[in-house]
C-alpha cells in the first residue's frame, strides 16, 4: 500500500532531510510538509528535501490560499517542479481563525476564494496567459515567464485539505484529490466521502478519480503509555488552537473551554503540561494510531478501509526512524 511521512516543526530542520531520505529508501511514496502556525514555511523545507532526494514525492500539506499573490503561488510551484520534476504536490486549505484574522485577513467567502485560486494556478501552472477578475482574483495578461528550464505545462496536482462539507463538495468536483484531516476518528471518512463522491458527478467525474491521502497522527512506541503521553500533549494544543479540528473531532466544547483557559498563544509546554489531562484517552484512541508498532499498524489500517488511499503519518514522540520501519511494508 501507498505510505507517506508528514513533517512539521518539531524536529531539527537538517534532521528532517535524514528523515525524509530514511523514508525514501525505506520506499515511502511522498514527503508532506506542514504548514499552520506561525513556524516554519512549507516552501522552504519542501524544497530541501526536494534536492537530496531522487524518487519521493514533496507535497505542502498544506498551505493557505490567502498569503500568497497568485503569481508568486503559481512561480513558487514552477519553482519546485524545476527542482523536483512530477515530484511535487501542491496542498492547499483555506487556513483557520483566529490566526487569520490576527494577521489581519478577512476569509471571507472561502469557497468562491478558493475555486478563483485554483481556477486561475492551473491555467498559470499549464504555461497559458491569463486575464481573470474574479472577486478575490484579478490578473490581467499574465503567465510564468521560464527564462531557464522546461516551457511545457507542469503537471502538479493540487489537493485541498477540506474540512466543512461544502468545501468537500467542491473538492470533489474542482480539485486532483483532498488531503483529509486527522485528528478525527475513521468514521468521519463516510460523509467525506459521500461529499466527494457528490461533487465528483458535477464535473462528470467518479469518486475513484480523486486521491484521498490522509493525515494521521502516529504516535509509536513501544512503551504504550509512552506513546498515548506523547499524543496526549499533541492533541491538547491542537484542539485549542484549531477549533475546527476540534469540532470534526466531535471533542464537546467544554472540554475545549477548559484546554483554552489554560493555554497561550503561542502555547508554553508548561501551560500543555497542566492541561493536557483534560484530553481523555478514549478520545485519543478514537481519532489517532497511538501505541506500539502493532497497535499503531491496526488504527492505521482502519482510515484506509474507510477510504483513505495513502495515510500520511505524523510522527508523534520524535522517533521517526521507528515509524517509517513500522509501516515500511504496509
Amino acid at each position: 500500500m501507498r505510505v507517506a511521512l508528514y513533517l512539521q516543526d518539531s524536529h531539527d530542520l537538517r534532521a528532517g532531510l535524514e528523515d525524509v531520505r530514511y523514508a525514501e529508501q525505506k520506499g515511502f511514496e511522498a514527503v508532506w510538509q506542514a504548514e499552520s502556525r506561525l513556524v516554519r514555511d512549507a516552501i522552504v523545507p519542501m524544497a530541501a528535501y526536494a534536492a537530496v532526494t531522487e524518487r519521493i514525492k514533496v507535497g505542502s500539506g498544506v498551505i493557505n490560499n490567502w498569503t500568497r499573490n497568485i503569481g508568486l503561488l503559481a512561480a513558487t510551484y514552477l519553482t519546485l517542479d524545476d527542482l523536483a520534476p512530477n515530484r511535487v504536490i501542491c496542498g492547499i486549505g483555506a487556513w483557520w481563525d483566529p490566526l487569520a484574522r490576527n494577521v489581519g485577513i478577512e476569509r471571507r467567502k472561502p469557497l468562491l476564494a478558493m475555486r478563483e485560486t485554483i481556477t486561475v494556478m492551473r491555467r498559470l501552472l499549464n504555461m497559458e496567459r491569463v486575464t481573470f477578475h474574479g472577486e478575490f482574483i484579478h490578473v490581467d495578461g499574465i503567465e510564468l515567464d521560464v527564462v531557464h528550464g522546461r516551457r511545457e505545462p507542469r503537471q502538479v496536482p493540487i489537493m485541498i485539505g477540506a474540512t466543512g462539507d461544502q468545501m468537500m463538495e467542491m473538492t470533489g468536483e474542482l480539485a486532483d484529490g483532498v488531503v483529509l484531516n486527522y485528528c478525527v476518528p475513521p468514521e468521519y471518512n463516510d460523509r467525506a466521502l459521500e461529499l466527494l463522491e457528490k461533487g465528483a458527478r458535477k464535473a462528470g467525474r467518479t469518486l475513484e478519480a480523486i486521491d484521498r491521502p490522509q493525515l494521521i497522527v502516529c504516535s509509536v512506541d513501544y512503551d504504550h503509555e509512552r506513546a498515548i503521553d506523547s499524543t496526549r500533549m499533541l492533541l491538547c494544543q491542537y484542539l485549542a488552537q484549531q477549533p475546527h479540528i476540534a469540532k470534526a473531532s466531535g471533542v464537546s466544547e467544554e472540554v475545549v473551554r477548559q484546554i483554552q483557559s489554560i493555554l497561550g498563544w503561542p502555547a508554553t509546554k508548561e501551560q500543555i503540561n497542566r492541561a493536557k489531562h483534560l484530553v481523555p484517552e478514549e478520545l485519543i484512541h478514537r481519532i489517532t494510531a497511538s501505541g506500539t508498532p502493532a497497535e499503531a499498524r491496526v488504527k492505521v489500517m482502519e482510515y484506509c478501509k474507510r477510504g483513505c488511499t495513502c495515510p500520511i503519518l505524523y510522527p508523534v514522540g520524535g522517533d521517526v526512524k521507528l515509524l517509517v520501519d513500522t509501516f515500511e511494508d504496509f
